[in-house]
């Protein structure tokens, strides 16, 4: 099903069946009304969650729709690493998320992590131009970085290397989004850089995620969330109407299609979705309160 959609959607490969089952019958049909390109999978520390990634992705393949693995070399090898490379591409899979992943827990910080540019080259290595390949882009620096223009170094090198366009970290400052392309730009990139948008649902989970991987939350987002601790309702309301708000200013403004962090719920980006006149109406799934509920 590829096609040039209105925006690509990730999930996190369910840890049961249940979730699988939710993902594939009730989550991926409603999000289907986004008319989205891709779809992508998430890839635990160190190839955690190798298994359940390739099955989730398979599983998403075979109902049509185009797939996009995030991939990563992690504590893994290049043997390892190469036979999912060609394991993906034998499915039929035509696109790959490039990462460099993180160490999984207990393993020695003395490994050193091969950065996602080394991958790049790798994978344009093993299947040459076979697969449209993304990388990861931070509008607010990675927290690791030693500088701003060093970080838009280190992301022109993946381009380089191979790189069809770049996926950001999900922000909710909007300008810091705008200046980051317009110094992308300035640094002669001219690959698309996708903004990351993730709804806000549960503001105290954001919070702490946020807090682990440097994305900064609006210090009158909090406040005003403050206002609504005992009121769940009004809570997700107003995250609903920032996310949507900060969408419609990047849409406005040309920005490439959204990527969407969907958490594996469908509710929030089809709400922020029907706001945004992505999608008409409702389907049998939207408005579902059901959807609104994780299923590992």
């Amino acid at each position: 099903m590829a096609t040039d959609g209105n925006c690509s959607l990730e999930f996190f490969p369910p840890k049961s069946s249940a979730g699988l089952d939710k993902l594939l019958k009730k989550t991926l049909p409603a999000l289907s009304a986004l008319n989205p390109e891709y779809c992508s999978v998430t890839y635990g520390a160190g190839g955690a969650t190798r298994d359940t990634t390739v099955d989730t992705v398979t599983a998403i393949l075979e109902l049509g729709y185009d797939v996009a693995p995030h991939l990563s070399f992690g504590s893994d090898d290049h043997a390892v690493v190469e036979s999912l490379i060609r394991g993906y591409r034998d499915k039929g899979v035509s696109r790959l998320v490039a990462l460099r992943g993180d160490l999984p827990s207990g393993v020695g910080s003395e490994q050193p992590l091969l950065h996602a540019s080394e991958l790049v080259t790798f994978i344009r290595q093993t299947t040459g131009d076979h697969f449209d390949i993304a990388v990861a882009a931070y509008p607010e620096i990675h927290p690791e970085a030693p500088g701003y223009e060093r970080d838009i170094h280190f992301l022109k090198e993946k381009l380089n290397a191979g790189a069809n366009a770049a996926v950001t970290q999900y922000f909710y400052n909007v300008e810091s989004y705008f200046y980051f392309v317009d110094r992308c730009m300035s640094a002669g990139i001219t690959q698309p850089i996708h903004p990351g948008i993730m709804p806000i649902t549960n503001f105290a989970s954001l919070q702490r995620f946020s807090a682990a991987c440097g994305a900064e939350i609006p210090r009158w987002i909090t406040a005003r969330m403050a206002d609504f601790a005992d009121d769940r309702e009004s809570a997700y309301a107003f995250g609903i109407e920032v996310v949507a708000q900060l969408c419609a200013t990047l849409m406005e403004s040309g920005a490439p299609p959204i990527h969407f962090y969907t958490m594996n719920q469908a509710e929030p980006v089809c709400t922020i979705a029907r706001q945004l006149g992505l999608v008409k109406g409702g389907n049998g799934y939207a408005g579902d309160p059901a959807l609104h509920q994780s299923v590992a």
